[in-house]
């Protein structure tokens, strides 16, 4: 575990126990991503009601990746991963980028080449994901459960983007 990781999960209890945005909920789990795993790229969205539709709610690089509104998801292997089952993924180079999203290009024209997906869920279903990325190869398999209790941390402020209730 990284050395400072009590204190980072603390920080970000902080912000959340605060008034806040949903905007500084996110970028207080980015700053500690940033710190434990690293990252050049980093993005918050949740999923509508139905999993049909996704929004991005927060971007490290909003010029890049907006703050925008819904679109459509088609079934993809991995929304079936990610937001079907729940399951973490790691993508350690320009393949594992290509198989997984459409935008691919922009996202190699920004020199990334790895991801890690963090499923954020509540109630037995997908709320809402993290997406990490950096250059290629550098997540590993320890990553999944260092960020996992972030994303739970956003799981009130996901539900509620979504229009849902977290408890319900």
């Amino acid at each position: 575990m990284h050395q400072d990781y009590p204190a980072h999960l603390a920080r970000v209890v902080t912000t959340l126990k605060g008034r806040h945005s949903p905007a500084q909920a996110c970028a207080a789990v980015a700053a500690a991503a940033q710190a434990i795993v690293g990252h050049k790229l980093f993005t918050v969205l949740y999923v509508a009601p139905g999993a049909q539709e996704v929004a991005r709610i927060y971007s490290s690089d909003p010029v890049a990746y907006p703050v925008a509104g819904r679109k459509r998801m088609g079934p993809t292997p991995w929304g079936d991963l990610v937001i079907g089952r729940m399951q973490p993924y790691i993508g350690h180079d320009d393949d594992d980028i290509r198989w997984a999203f459409p935008d691919h290009a922009l996202i190699r024209s920004l020199g990334l080449s790895s991801v890690l997906n963090i499923a954020i869920a509540s109630n037995g279903a997908c709320v809402g994901t993290l997406n990490i990325l950096h250059v290629a190869n550098h997540y590993r398999d320890e990553h999944v459960g260092l960020m996992e209790p972030f994303g739970a941390l956003l799981v009130p402020i996901l539900t509620a983007a979504a229009g849902g209730d977290p408890g319900g």
